[in-house]
């Protein structure tokens, strides 16, 4: 059973060892304000090309800012990853982005998932937030996962987070 705990600085490479492949049926969009589903197979191989030399200093930025990293490990095998950004979003600045979050395909369905999420909902409440901010990618799963959660659609994106990801689904975790 993977054992949850923070990241250090050092380990932060590790999250491109995280497997994120998986079969993809439907991918979510909006359509006047709601939730559609549309068929859209498609095999995701794992990290996009680049991801790692584009995505890692950002990270590390992140990290000496404050940045909350946890992790749920495999011995030393990094399998889990949430990451909450240190910067107020939101109309009324109350709201912590959850930047960075995966289960290693191998982990998945096993609730480890929602271990992480609460774990970075706590985070974000203790950091003074009212809701967690989310731009998730529009896969089926993923959105069905973040909604069981009880993360609702954001009624206002956050006009920068949309600009940077216009195809992402925005979503609030309540606290």
């Amino acid at each position: 059973m993977p054992k949850a705990r923070a990241l250090e600085r050092d380990e932060i490479t590790k999250i491109w060892s995280i497997d994120r492949s998986e079969r993809i049926e439907n991918t979510f969009y909006l359509e006047e304000g709601h939730l559609k589903l549309k068929p859209d197979p498609f095999e995701a191989q794992g990290w996009p090309p680049k991801a790692a030399e584009q995505h890692t200093p950002g990270m590390f930025d992140c990290f000496d800012r404050g940045g909350w990293f946890y992790g749920l490990f495999e011995d030393e095998t990094l399998v889990g990853i949430a990451v909450l950004e240190t910067k107020f979003i939101g109309e009324t600045k109350d709201q912590l982005q959850l930047s960075f979050f995966h289960v290693d395909s191998r982990y998945r369905h096993k609730g480890y998932g929602k271990q992480l999420l609460e774990l970075a909902k706590a985070e974000a409440k203790r950091r003074g937030a009212k809701s967690m901010y989310v731009s998730a990618t529009p896969t089926e799963n993923t959105i069905h996962f973040y909604l069981k959660q009880g993360c609702q659609l954001a009624a206002k994106p956050d006009p920068e987070l949309f600009k940077l990801e216009p195809e992402d689904i925005h979503l609030l975790c309540p606290l």
